[in-house]
Order: C-alpha cells, then sequence, then structure tokens
C-alpha cells in the first residue's frame, strides 16, 4: 500500500505535508540543517574547513526533496490561482 505523506500545494510550486508522516520527514530535516549549521565552526575544523558542514546540508536537503516527491499525491508543477488571470487584466 502506498501511502502519501504530502500533497501538493494549492498555489505555487512543490508539495505540503499532509500526514504526521510528511511532518516527521520536515521537522527532523529542518532540525538537521539547523544543528549542521550551528555545529558549523566545530565541523569546519581540520582540512575540510567547512566542506563538510555544506555537504551534509546538501545532502538532507536532497533527500528531503527525493523523499517529498516520491512521497506526494500527484506530481509537482507551478499551480496558480484560477482568478490570477483576472487580477492581473484589473492591473
Amino acid at each position: 500500500m502506498n501511502k502519501y505523506w504530502f500533497k501538493p500545494r494549492e498555489f505555487g510550486y512543490g508539495a505540503t505535508p499532509s500526514t504526521w508522516e510528511g511532518w516527521a520527514v520536515t521537522v527532523i530535516s529542518m532540525f538537521v540543517v539547523v544543528m549542521t549549521s550551528m555545529l558549523a565552526p566545530v565541523l569546519a575544523r581540520g582540512p575540510a574547513r567547512g566542506f563538510t558542514a555544506i555537504i551534509i546540508v546538501a545532502l538532507t536537503i536532497a533527500a528531503f526533496v527525493l523523499i517529498s516527491r516520491m512521497k506526494t499525491d500527484g506530481a509537482w508543477h507551478w499551480r496558480r490561482r484560477k482568478d490570477a488571470q483576472k487580477d492581473l487584466l484589473e492591473l
């Protein structure tokens, strides 16, 4: 059974969490990125000089995007409001 954790956004591009699993993945990813950023001076010691922190953040974001795309109920594409064309004509 393929249970979806995210749903496509109503406006814009991407997805938003719709189950506790989706929210857990989102919070854990945010936690890893924030903690890596806070610990960057410690991780920057040695020959890598900050490269380690950049790699950790990049891998975390890539994994989050991959998981959210695989677990989204529908395709990711740009969505706009139904009355967006009318708003543009009124300008």
